[in-house]
């Protein structure tokens, strides 16, 4: 149920925060005053710049290498060809069922909610995905949760996307409660990344729907570096955790960003402050256009090495990889 204080017409504030995100590289490095030469950066590959105002009040002025900076900015780099980088870069699409569902893995099934984010991360491996064919709302839920309904094998359903809460705490309501009604469904799972960009998303109107229901619900962020946790985070972390929601964090490995044991031991730390459980560590999936951020395997390995060697086990994310056409996502032995 949505609090009554709400009515259908009123915007929430958070949506006026997505609405006034950042789109022009040349303000972005106005704010930052950075005298960055605009013929390095574009916003003309199909993926523009995005990158909501509160995200960039973290980052630091004057500091062309900030690790939040880099992760945002569009270079013209990412229109370079690079072997073995392709645009569907984890098999998604091959496994796409009627409504938007994707199945890969056995006992759970991914929703593709909406193609919208808060965030363009120029790394996402989604970011050549056709979301105006395959997306779950763009019809109504009935699709996705006729193919749900179907398969009494599936146990988890996880909202993805896109980004799912950027969509109404409405819709989002009734579509919860709809799985709420699949009786061999048990835990909903939702991958976000708004809480972290934009922290007022955690308002009365999520927790009403989240916190309630049958289902068990998992929420898992995604945080590459512990700059991005500010006191807004943090409390929104914490409003969430203390909603009964299991809280868990995935990261991927960047380089030049968080490729460091140092940077993500004070990561798994800050994340622990805040009630979230690291998670994931992710291998840079190989989508086109982000072959600068990768860091190979092998220094991944000493990089989780020099990391266990500094945290206790529970803190230590796994480290893992997807790859098209595998039953799991697999682990990086280390």
């Amino acid at each position: 149920m949505i609090p009554q204080t709400l009515s259908p017409l009123q915007p929430a504030a958070w949506q006026a925060v997505l609405r006034d995100a950042i789109s022009d590289p040349a303000e972005l490095l106005q704010l930052l005053e950075l005298d960055e030469e605009l013929d390095r950066v574009t916003a003309t590959s199909g993926f523009p710049l995005r990158v909501p105002r509160g995200f960039v009040a973290r980052m630091r002025k004057r500091d062309r290498n900030d690790p939040l900076l880099q992760q945002v900015l569009p270079l013209r780099r990412e229109l370079d060809e690079a072997p073995g980088y392709a645009t569907d870069a984890v098999g998604d699409l091959a496994a796409i069922r009627t409504g938007g569902v994707v199945h890969k893995y056995r006992g759970r099934a991914l929703l593709i909610a909406t193609g919208a984010c808060a965030v363009h991360c120029r790394y996402c491996f989604r970011r050549h995905f056709p979301y105006e064919q395959i997306n779950a709302s763009r019809h109504g839920w009935r699709a996705a949760l006729d193919t749900l309904a179907s398969d009494p094998s599936l146990e988890e359903v996880i909202l993805s996307g896109g980004d799912p809460l950027s969509l109404s705490d409405r819709r989002l309501a009734d579509l919860a409660q709809a799985l709420d009604g699949i009786p061999h469904l048990r835990r909903l799972r939702v991958h976000t990344r708004l809480p972290v960009v934009v922290p007022e998303r955690v308002d009365e109107a999520l927790l009403a729907w989240l916190a309630r229901g049958r289902l068990q619900r998992v929420l898992v962020v995604h945080v590459n570096h512990a700059q991005e946790i500010d006191a807004a985070v943090a409390g929104a972390f914490r409003r969430l955790a203390d909603s009964g929601i299991t809280l868990l964090n995935q990261s991927v490995l960047l380089r030049g960003i968080n490729d460091d044991a140092r940077i993500l031991a004070e990561l798994s730390e800050r994340l622990f402050d805040c009630r979230v459980m690291p998670y994931y560590l992710h291998l840079l999936d190989r989508v086109r256009g982000a072959a600068h951020f990768d860091v190979a395997e092998d220094r991944a390995v000493g990089i989780m090495r020099a990391l266990a060697a500094r945290l206790p086990g529970y803190l230590v994310p796994r480290l893992v990889q997807e790859q098209a056409g595998e039953p799991n996502k697999l682990p990086v032995a280390w």
